[in-house]
This record gives C-alpha cells, sequence and structure tokens, in this order.
C-alpha cells in the first residue's frame, strides 16, 4: 500500500502535471468504484484543479467550487500517468484502469492490480464534506515530541498496530512501520501506552527520519518521471521483505510473523532483547522445538548448513540412466499400480 513517502512523491509529480489544468472528463470502467452519490460526476467536470493534497493515506483533487475529488489507493490500487499525446488502446480503456481522468495536459489512469476491488474513489463538495473523510490521525511533521508522545499513549494496541492505524497517526503502513520500529530499536509488539520517555522519544525521531529520508529516495529515483514503480519492497529496506537476511546493524537473520495479509518484520537480537517472538501458526505446529531466543535460532541453521556439508551429492550417486523428471516418477508410479 502506498504511504506516506510514496504518496508524497506521487503528489509532487501530479501538481507539476494537473494544478491549474482543467478537469475535462472522468472515465469510470465500473461504477462500483465510485462510493458516493453527490456530487456526480457532471459536476466536477470542466472544473479547474486549484491544488492537490493528501488526507492521510488518500490522495485529493482540489477543484474551484469548492469541490473536491478524493482517491483510495488501498494495497493495490496506483496512478499512471499518459501524456496528451499518447493515446488510448482500442477500445479506450487501459489495462486494469478503475477511472481515468482526463485533463487539458493528459490523461490519470487509476489503476487497481488486484481481483478484491478495494481502491475506491469519491467525489465531496466542501471542506466540511472532505473532513468526513479524515479518520483523525496525527501528522507525523505538524506535531511535537509532547504532542506525538501523548497520541501514542493513548493507545491500548502494540507498536506495529499504533503506528498503522489511520486514526492514530496518518500515513504509515505496513512497510514503513518495519523501517522505523529497527531504527528505534523497538519491539513491534511492544504495548504503546508503556512507552519510557526515552523510547518515545526514539520512535518520534526514527519516524521524522525514516519517512523525510525515504521521500528523497524515492524522489531521486522519480526524477522527472512520473513515479510507475510503487512498491512496497525496495532493495534498500533495512527490515521489510527482508526476512532471513541480515539486518544490517548487527547481521542476526530478519525476523517475520505474518498475520492475514499484514506482515512484520523485525530483528530479534535489535529490537527484542534477542528473543524471537512466536508465530500464531508456525510456533504452535513446532511447539516444544520453536526457538525462543536468536542464539538458537542461529545454532540450528549452523546445524543445517554442517549436515548438508556432510551428506554426499544425490547427484554423484544417481544412475545416468534413469530419469528423474517428475513425468518420469509418476510413469513408474501408475505402472506399479496396474502390477
Amino acid at each position: 500500500m502506498p504511504e506516506l513517502p510514496d504518496l508524497t512523491v506521487y503528489l509532487d509529480h501530479l501538481d507539476r502535471r494537473i494544478t491549474g489544468e482543467t478537469l475535462r472528463g472522468v472515465r469510470l470502467a465500473s461504477p462500483f468504484v465510485l462510493r458516493t452519490v453527490s456530487p456526480t460526476v457532471d459536476d466536477v467536470r470542466g472544473r479547474v484543479v486549484t491544488g492537490v493534497r493528501r488526507l492521510a493515506k488518500q490522495i485529493v483533487f482540489e477543484l474551484e467550487g469548492g469541490f473536491f475529488v478524493v482517491i483510495h489507493l488501498m494495497i493495490a490500487g496506483r496512478l499512471r500517468w499518459r501524456g496528451a499525446a499518447r493515446v488510448a488502446p482500442k477500445g479506450g480503456r487501459h489495462r486494469n484502469a478503475l477511472a481515468e481522468f482526463d485533463f487539458s495536459s493528459g490523461t490519470l489512469l487509476f489503476t487497481e492490480a488486484s481481483r478484491k476491488k478495494r481502491a475506491s474513489l469519491r467525489l465531496v463538495e466542501g471542506e466540511d464534506g472532505l473532513a468526513a473523510l479524515d479518520p483523525g490521525g496525527l501528522e507525523i511533521f505538524a506535531t511535537d515530541l509532547a504532542g506525538f508522545a501523548g497520541r501514542l499513549r493513548e493507545s491500548r494496541h502494540t507498536l506495529k498496530r499504533t503506528l498503522t492505524d489511520q486514526r492514530i497517526f496518518a500515513g504509515i503502513g505496513n512497510a514503513y512501520s518495519d523501517e522505523i520500529l529497527l531504527h528505534a530499536g523497538l519491539s513491534p509488539f511492544k504495548r504503546a501506552r508503556d512507552m519510557k520517555d526515552d523510547e518515545a522519544e526514539r520512535l518520534f525521531d526514527a519516524c521524522r527520519k525514516t519517512l523525510a529520508e525515504w521521500t528523497e529516495i524515492l524522489r531521486a529515483e522519480a526524477g522527472g518521471r512520473f513515479p510507475e514503480k510503487v512498491t512496497a519492497f525496495h532493495a534498500e529496506m533495512a527490515a521489510h521483505g527482508k526476512y532471513r537476511q541480515p539486518c544490517p546493524v548487527c547481521g542476526a537473520p530478519i525476523q517475520r510473523i505474518v498475520h492475514a495479509e499484514n506482515e512484520s518484520n523485525y530483528c530479534a537480537r535489535c529490537q527484542t532483547g534477542g528473543r524471537v517472538l512466536a508465530d500464531r501458526s508456525l510456533s504452535r505446529l513446532l511447539k516444544e522445538t520453536w526457538p525462543r531466543r536468536i542464539e538458537e535460532l542461529e545454532g540450528i541453521e549452523a546445524g543445517k548448513q554442517s549436515a548438508a556439508g556432510r551428506q554426499p551429492s544425490s547427484r554423484m550417486t544417481m544412475p545416468t540412466t534413469i530419469s528423474t523428471t517428475p513425468a518420469s516418477s509418476s510413469a513408474v508410479e501408475r505402472s506399479r499400480k496396474k502390477k
């Protein structure tokens, strides 16, 4: 899901391309993407874009007359820009397009590469109507340490869930929360209301530093081109998507806990005092053999590597006249059954 750094770069490029331009038309691939009834598409058509902004994880186009176009990309939603000289493919629709916004400067495609179709479009009138779509999360760069710590301690949830809840903090999601917590040296499952003053300060500084640095990284990657490859996984990330890869701080393998469609990536040595946190499914399966400490896990991995080094290669002893492909194995099995 695009988060604050990704959305900020989107807004940079949208501001240059559509602010001051006329929204000539809105074409919907499906009526279900539009989640509001009033105002209508006809009400916003022909209006000049006066600015763009972010509302939590939503992108907002400000139109003359007090109208707003609000796009929520959710997990798989993305934006694509096609200049005025580029023509839509035969049939007038682009692949995966939920909606197409035609401006005097070009066309903005709102796409979603998912069958679940969670991304949404809303048209609202007036600042009050827009405020109703604000989940109320605190903006990290619009508060001080005291405000951050106060909001943090109001939460009854874990740090991971607190950081990603748009009603508490705005713009942070699954990916950057992993990076923030690693840099702060805090467990993703520590209770937010139990934070000490020095821990809250570390987390506040890590939030601002991580989000600012990644915004600049993504700006540099995009350059003058509209950002087309927006993803939650980057090679430069320290924790997110780095399961079993070495932590850049201490070298211990990054651990992962998966719950529903979200995952928490963390370093046991840097963040949890060496404890390997229990995965709900895998730890129950392994029971007593589940490693409790990073040292135990590293010992298991070392044992596997040592055992693998002592085992003779099966390829060296396999008779060369026997095929080992899946097809030939199935044929042998069918032959035995016939006999």
